[in-house]
C-alpha cells in the first residue's frame, strides 16, 4: 500500500488497541502502543531511501528482506526495546504484540497489490502478488479517516475501528470475486491463454489485463466485466544474440528482469551505438508503456548508457539518457 494508507492503518490499530485492557489499564502502555503501531505499520518500508541511489538498486530490493519472515520478526523487537527504554512503565508484551500486529498486518497487506512483497523469504524469493488491491486504493484509505474523525470527536476507537476492519474483511473478498468474474471473462476471449495478469486500479470496476499465450501478448482493460482488448504482440522469444547478453549484463535491465514477469523487447541500430529495449506490458497508460528498461552499447558491445524505471513519454527518456555519463 501507499504511505498514506499505512500511516492511517498504524494509527487505526492503536486505536483498535484499545480494546486490548492491559492496553486501556495504562496511559503510558496506551501512548506507547500508539507510537509503535505507527512506527512499525511504516518500518517495512524504510528501503524506500534506496530509491536515493538508482532505480535498479531500488527495484531489485524494494519489499525484499524488509518485508521477510526475519524483518517481521525483528521489527517489532527493535521498535518495542527502543520505546520501552523511554517508558520503562509500559508493559512490553502487550507493546511487542501490538507492533508485531502492525508490522505484519503491513506485509500481509502489501501481498494483495499487484506489486506485491517476498515475504516468504528467506525460504523463497518468489514475490507474492494476488492483484486485487490497488497500491492506493480510495475506499480503503478513506474508511480509515472516517473512523480516525469519528475518533477525534470522541467516539471510541476500539470499537470504531473493530467496524472499520470488520468492513474491509467484506471489501476484500468482494475484490476477490470481482477479480475472478474478470478472470472468467478472460478465459472466454482466449481460452489458450498460459498466464493472466489482473492488476486493480483506483476505480473499483477497472482492472488492467496483461496476458499470453504460447504466440501472442494481449494487453487489455476490463471494466463492469468487460473485457477488451487494447493490444496484441507476437511474442517473439529473446535470442542468444551477443547483443543481447552483453545488454543483460547491465544492472538496470537485470533489475528489470529480475521484477517484470510480462515484457516485450525491442533493438534498434544506430550508426555508433545499439539500443536495445524491454517494455513491461503490465502497466499501459493512455497509449503509453512506462515501465521501461533501455540499454545503449556501442558497436563493441561495451555498454554506454542505460536506464530503468517509470518514464511517460519518448521525449523524457530521451532527456534521461542524455543526462546519464556515458
Amino acid at each position: 500500500m501507499d504511505t498514506g494508507t499505512h500511516v492511517v492503518m498504524g494509527l487505526a490499530l492503536g486505536g483498535l488497541a484499545t480494546l486490548d485492557p492491559v492496553v486501556a489499564g495504562s496511559a503510558a502502555t496506551t501512548t506507547s502502543v500508539l507510537i509503535a503501531t505507527l512506527i512499525g505499520s511504516q518500518a517495512p518500508d524504510i528501503d524506500t531511501v534506496l530509491k536515493l541511489k538508482n532505480n535498479a538498486v531500488y527495484i531489485r530490493n524494494h519489499r525484499g528482506i524488509t518485508h521477510s519472515i526475519p524483518a517481521v520478526l525483528l521489527w517489532p523487537i527493535v521498535i518495542s526495546l527502543v520505546i520501552y527504554l523511554f517508558s520503562p512503565e509500559t508493559n512490553l508484551l502487550h507493546l511487542w504484540l501490538w507492533t508485531f500486529l502492525a508490522v505484519f498486518l503491513h506485509v500481509f497487506v502489501d501481498i494483495f497489490n499487484a506489486y506485491g512483497t517476498q515475504a516468504l523469504r528467506p525460504f523463497s524469493s518468489k514475490w507474492l502478488a494476488l492483484g486485487v488491491i490497488n497500491t492506493f486504493d480510495p475506499f480503503i484509505f478513506g474508511i480509515h479517516v472516517v473512523g480516525l474523525l469519528f475518533w477525534a470527536f470522541g467516539s471510541h476507537p476500539g470499537y470504531i475501528f473493530l467496524t472499520v476492519y470488520g468492513i474491509l474483511i467484506v471489501y476484500y473478498i468482494i475484490r476477490f470475486i470481482a477479480q475472478r468474474r474478470v478472470l472468467h471473462e478472460v478465459q472466454k476471449i482466449i481460452p489458450d491463454a498460459t498466464e493472466i495478469i489482473i492488476a486493480p486500479t483506483m476505480r473499483f470496476t477497472q482492472w488492467r489485463l496483461a496476458i499470453m499465450n504460447k504466440h501472442q501478448f494481449f494487453v487489455g482493460r476490463a471494466h463492469d466485466n468487460e473485457v477488451n482488448i487494447l493490444d496484441q504482440f507476437n511474442r517473439i522469444p529473446v535470442p542468444d544474440s551477443p547483443i543481447l547478453e552483453a545488454a543483460k549484463k547491465d544492472k538496470n535491465l537485470s533489475a528489470f528482469l529480475s521484477f517484470s514477469p510480462v515484457y516485450r523487447w525491442e533493438l534498434d541500430e544506430y550508426d555508433d551505438y545499439y539500443e536495445v529495449r524491454f517494455i513491461d506490458l503490465r502497466y499501459r497508460s493512455n497509449d503509453h508503456y512506462p515501465f521501461v528498461a533501455v540499454v545503449q552499447l556501442d558497436l563493441q558491445l561495451e555498454i554506454i548508457k542505460s536506464y530503468t524505471g517509470w518514464i511517460f513519454s519518448e521525449e523524457k527518456l530521451r532527456r534521461k539518457l542524455d543526462l546519464l555519463p556515458g
